[in-house]
């Protein structure tokens, strides 16, 4: 499905990133079944190899220059759709702990039968962020919480932040154009920070990702339901 092994390894290195085949073999696989499975179940608009490895699997893998993805350390992808950014993350970085999160029950499926495909351990979780966040074995007990969401970034910090525990961050891939500063209250009552708001570029296309410690612990009342976060952001 993906182009041969060679001209993925040279777009990896464009863009400061390494590609070896055992990672290649996993991503082609991925790509396969995300294709084949689109057919039938809305998971992407991009479907063609080239953009597959491009504004999927390098843009993914791209944060990895930017947040420590060290081994053993727990990850959480919220709103994670077909498994962007963190399932390509954790095959090029195999030694993290992940879960993926989706309130679609179908994408979950898709999701837990491409990771026996390409045999990666990962907990596949049909929930709503804002009520999964709210259960103690889950809240505050990541390193890193990664989303790339169209949300605002008032409201995906609050489905976000609860799930980070002190010292950790919230890794939030984001559009090249929005106001992040408008965040900057919702991001405080959620007990984090902005650290770090990085634009760059993969294959010539904008791409920002924007960096949230988490310095205190989250309100028990965060996240509220998912009707307030949307009429009343932070």
């Amino acid at each position: 499905m993906l182009p041969e092994y060679s001209f993925c390894k040279k777009v990896f290195e464009e863009n400061e990133l390494v590609l070896t085949e055992e990672v290649y073999e996993k991503l082609d696989i991925y790509a396969d079944f995300l294709v084949e499975t689109n057919k039938v179940m809305n998971l992407t608009a991009i479907t063609e190899p080239e953009e597959i490895l491009v504004k999927h699997f390098a843009d993914s893998i791209s944060i990895t220059k930017y947040v420590d993805f060290a081994d053993g350390i727990k990850a959480i992808d919220v709103g994670t759709g077909a498994g962007f950014p963190l399932l390509p993350v954790k095959i090029y970085k195999p030694g993290i702990k992940i879960t993926l999160l989706d309130g679609l029950n179908k994408r979950i499926k898709f999701l837990s039968e491409l990771c026996e495909r390409i045999s990666v351990d990962a907990e596949c979780i049909h929930e709503r962020a804002e009520l999964l966040a709210k259960k103690p074995e889950y809240r505050e007990k990541y390193d890193v919480a990664t989303a790339r969401a169209v949300s605002a970034m008032p409201e995906l910090s609050e489905y976000c932040l609860p799930f980070v525990k002190k010292g950790g961050v919230f890794c939030a891939m984001k559009g090249p154009s929005e106001d992040i500063s408008s965040a900057a209250n919702a991001v405080k009552l959620l007990g984090g920070k902005i650290s770090d708001d990085i634009k760059y570029e993969i294959n010539g296309e904008q791409r920002r990702v924007v960096i949230v410690n988490k310095i205190m612990p989250c309100l028990p009342k965060y996240p509220r339901p998912s009707g307030k976060i949307k009429s009343k952001p932070l």
